[in-house]
């Protein structure tokens, strides 16, 4: 096949119309709809459906998609091995995390990445679903569990753990709850134990939920249930990496937690050699060095007070 054509084609059935790939590609609508036109003929096949909302690849069409995909996925793997072969640390790094972890941790602490890597650009997809890091739709994740993939290098970085937070304010207004029947009294901000998240995450707000907590509110991630625990509107159940960065958050039953919630980062075994990946990897680990040590002095002061 003309790889020429397959790229033209690639970018039309991404696109699903003539006009946008062709000015992604800076062609003519005509020139390239000769060129799928003369690549159907060479196949012997229809690979589009037209139709005036644009075009829809047919089943044939599916299958060549499906090469292209993975056709364009190891030119990028090649591309990112070429560029890494320099000594600077620059390009797109695309890392993907959950929302929680992305948005409460990891984004505040980019700063001091950039600070040391001014060229580097991070496209960070905050997502609960898991993206295939071996079909390159991320070069990088941390994950909250192991990765099952073998042909991934993973790194345990840490442990995280649910708890009870919430306000000085409302527990000045509501009360402290002292036992987990004294839950009932209050108000619940969780997470919808059907929602996508950790395993340990949904079976303690199930196991909370179980001491008649009648009134809630539910956020599909944790962001949520932070914004409206700092505003005051209950009880959270929140990551305990949290306290750190939101010390105005006081933990509720001191004895009451998740089951331990492992936090891996994982990478193609593909991209060990890359100065990007070990870049990120040394910055989040000497952020989570930092991280623990905070904790730890704040517990320090704590018992000296």
């Amino acid at each position: 096949m003309d790889w020429d054509k397959l790229r033209i084609f690639h970018a039309v059935a991404d696109a699903g119309s003539l006009t946008a790939a062709g000015e992604t590609l800076h062609l003519s609508q005509s020139a390239v709809s000769r060129q799928i036109r003369a690549l159907e003929e060479s196949l012997d096949t229809t690979l589009f459906h037209r139709h005036a909302r644009g075009l829809i690849l047919t089943e044939q069409g599916e299958l060549l998609f499906d090469a292209t995909v993975a056709m364009n996925k190891r030119l990028e793997a090649a591309s990112a091995r070429i560029r890494d072969s320099e000594d600077e640390v620059f390009g797109e790094l695309r890392v993907t995390t959950t929302i929680g972890f992305g948005s409460l941790w990891l984004a505040p602490r980019l700063p001091h990445l950039y600070d040391k890597y001014p060229d580097l650009r991070i496209d960070l997809m905050l997502e609960e679903g898991v993206l295939d890091l071996p079909m390159r739709e991320a070069d990088v994740a941390i994950r909250m569990k192991e990765p099952s993939q073998a042909d991934l290098i993973r790194k345990r970085l840490m442990s995280v753990r649910m708890r009870l937070y919430a306000t000085q304010e409302y527990l000045d207004k509501f009360g402290t709850p002292r036992t987990m029947e004294e839950l009932e009294g209050h108000r619940l901000i969780c997470q919808n134990t059907s929602s996508a998240q950790v395993a340990a995450s949904s079976g303690f707000v199930q196991h909370l939920l179980t001491y008649g907590i009648s009134n809630s509110l539910t956020v599909n991630n944790y962001f949520g249930v932070l914004q409206a625990a700092i505003a005051g509107l209950g009880i959270g159940v929140l990551p305990d990496y949290v306290t750190v960065d939101f010390p105005n958050l006081i933990r509720v039953l001191d004895d009451v937690e998740s089951n331990e919630v492992p936090v891996y980062l994982a990478y193609p075994e593909e991209l060990r050699q890359s100065k990007r990946i070990k870049a990120f990897r040394d910055f989040v680990t000497e952020e989570i060095f930092e991280h623990r040590q905070r904790i730890k002095d704040e517990n320090a002061q704590k018992t000296g007070s």
